[in-house]
């Protein structure tokens, strides 16, 4: 599945963002020994090592590490890439290099502190998400994806029934 960019296409460093994403470990390996920065971020401030750590890429971790990544790198909303993982190899080996599990953040969770308030929280988070789903996707695909689905709920449904819509002489069903 490809990743779209948004506003990133003055950027002269997304082919590593991409294959960081992808999990194209030679690729990343090549543009890392041609020069490419490890340490470039993507239009949310989220560097390569973020975007692995997201998708379990613990090698492309790896590999970034070993050509300078900073693992203290935050995004715009001051996540590490230990925030954004959720492999058990990646925490390891991110936890391992020095990294420490933030207890301030796992106290804020609203699923770990239910004294939060409405709209803060799960909410709030799926919110976000889905904001930045939007925004990565483009609103007409999202929108498109959606009717997409719509019209295939019905045709399931229509199907499963056994009545077709539009279509005369249709046999009674039997109970």
């Amino acid at each position: 599945m490809s990743y779209v960019f948004v506003n990133d296409s003055s950027q002269t460093n997304v082919p590593l963002l991409q294959a960081c994403i992808d999990g194209d470990f030679n690729y990343s390996k090549r543009l890392l020994e041609s020069g490419f920065d490890p340490n470039i971020r993507d239009s949310r401030g989220r560097t390569g090592l973020h975007l692995a750590a997201a998708r379990g890429n613990v090698d492309i971790c790896q590999l970034l590490h070993k050509f300078g990544a900073d693992l203290l790198a935050t995004d715009y909303q001051g996540n590490t890439a230990l925030h954004l993982c959720g492999h058990v190899d990646t925490i390891q080996f991110l936890v391992s290099n020095g990294l420490k599990i933030d207890i301030c953040a796992m106290e804020s969770h609203s699923l770990l502190n239910p004294n939060l308030q409405q709209g803060e929280g799960v909410l709030s988070s799926f919110r976000t998400t889905w904001q930045e789903f939007v925004e990565d996707l483009g609103f007409w695909r999202v929108l498109l994806l959606i009717f997409v689905i719509a019209l295939l709920s019905l045709g399931i449904a229509y199907y499963v029934s056994g009545v077709l819509p539009f279509v005369e002489n249709q046999p009674e069903l039997v109970h």
